[in-house]
């Protein structure tokens, strides 16, 4: 059948067993950690100091569990880690590339330690922390809407940037891209859930894709598109019967329609109207051209072949580019060099040859890891076009999936019919 409504947002039921007041308090500061993941206006962010302490904390509680592939998960980003720190001594300013690696080192550790808190104890630990996730991105979809539209008195230039949605975050293209995991999330609620339930996750994914619009960023719209056909073309699998497969179909003609309706209503509005046709093209003024973002593409390319052990982390926009690579795998390439580089595209390979294996496997959690397997797939598709390496959510929806793919609650596999 379809997979099942995975868990209910945003509260979480804490543990009651006695004895295990630390516990507790150990999933209330994982649930605050990924709650703030959307509060980023300045770097470090109040995530980051959470996660520090969830770091040190979360294995001292007993609150994780390592296996073999989890290890391989922590050996893969210690190699691309220790490469850019290689190469980071090519670097005409040691201390900026030093210290972004060594930023990427500590990101690369947080999805560890979720991918092994999930492991521990997946039907309580994956509640916890997308609670925490979906709660973020419904707050961060408000203060972005309601910005942008100018809902809050004075607070418009507080969540908006150059005319477009940025939420509580510093890049309007960082908020687009965070909010997609919970537009899927309530995708999945319509699909899933019976007609009073549905009408309200309709509501919230109303929200999450009004938020995605008026962020004005390509890259979170293809980022959103990828996840919704992924998300569509996994579940259409695993469905056991043509009626689920029918339901399938049906609410996304509905959730299509209703979503141009939806665009052709806001567009109504002028300033809408001019910055989506402006937006709305593969290309723009600063994409072509020699100088340009492909242009700079190429340049990466030719920089990459003749320094095999990389170049050191922001060196090509410092004295080569005025512009990022603007593509994540491009950058690891120059940033730790060709072992960085292979290590880093290899990694996001496998993790969405985990998800998916695991993602057609009957289990209790099936549902929320065809989620975070499409919202992945998304943000792996957006890193060509985008740098996403010190993306906090990129880390969380990786850690989450690797740790829901390998609890030891997993059914074994079967056919699909």
């Amino acid at each position: 059948m379809i997979a099942g409504h995975p868990y209910p947002v945003p509260s979480y039921q804490a543990p009651v067993a006695r004895g295990l007041s630390a516990q507790k308090l150990g999933l209330s500061l994982v649930w605050l950690t990924v709650a703030s993941s959307s509060v980023v206006f300045a770097e470090p962010a109040p995530f980051d100091a959470l996660m520090i302490v969830l770091v040190v904390l979360l294995p001292l509680l007993g609150l994780t569990s390592f296996s073999n592939p989890i290890l391989f998960f922590l050996f893969a980003w210690l190699v691309i880690g220790a490469s850019g720190l290689f190469a980071s001594t090519f670097s005409g300013i040691l201390d900026v590339s030093r210290n972004h690696t060594l930023i990427s080192i500590y990101l690369s550790l947080s999805a560890v330690i979720l991918a092994a808190f999930v492991r521990s104890n997946a039907e309580r630990h994956i509640h916890v922390a997308m609670s925490g996730l979906f709660y973020a991105s419904v707050i961060a979809s408000i203060a972005g809407v309601g910005g942008y539209f100018g809902i809050f008195p004075g607070m418009s230039d507080l969540f908006t940037e150059y005319g477009r949605a940025r939420g509580l975050f510093k890049d309007p293209n960082v908020f687009g891209s965070f909010i997609v995991v919970a537009l899927i999330y309530y995708l999945h609620g319509m699909v899933s859930e019976r007609a009073r339930k549905s009408l309200i996750m309709f509501l919230l994914a109303g929200l999450i894709a009004l938020g995605l619009l008026v962020s004005f960023s390509r890259g979170a719209w293809f980022n959103a598109a990828i996840a919704i056909m992924v998300y569509g073309y996994v579940q259409f699998i695993v469905a056991s019967t043509h009626r689920l497969r029918l339901k399938l179909v049906l609410i996304g003609a509905f959730g299509l329609c209703t979503a141009m309706l939806g665009l052709m209503a806001i567009m109504q509005i002028e300033s809408v109207a001019d910055l989506f046709q402006q937006r709305a093209t593969l290309t723009q003024s600063y994409d072509t051209g020699t100088e340009g973002r492909f242009g700079g593409q190429f340049r990466a390319v030719d920089i990459i072949l003749s320094n095999p052990l990389g170049i050191g982390a922001l060196e090509f926009s410092r004295p080569r580019f005025s512009e990022d690579v603007h593509n994540v795998y491009l950058s690891m390439f120059l940033n730790a060099g060709w072992i960085g580089g292979f290590a880093y595209l290899g990694l996001v390979l496998t993790t969405l040859a985990v998800g998916f294996r695991n993602a057609l496997r009957p289990s209790p959690h099936q549902g929320m890891l065809i989620i975070l397997l499409a919202s992945f797939a998304g943000m792996a598709a957006e890193g060509v076009i985008v740098d996403t390496d010190h993306w906090r959510h990129f880390y969380i929806l990786m850690g989450l999936l690797w740790g829901l793919a390998l609890t030891k609650n997993n059914c074994p596999p079967r056919a699909i019919s």
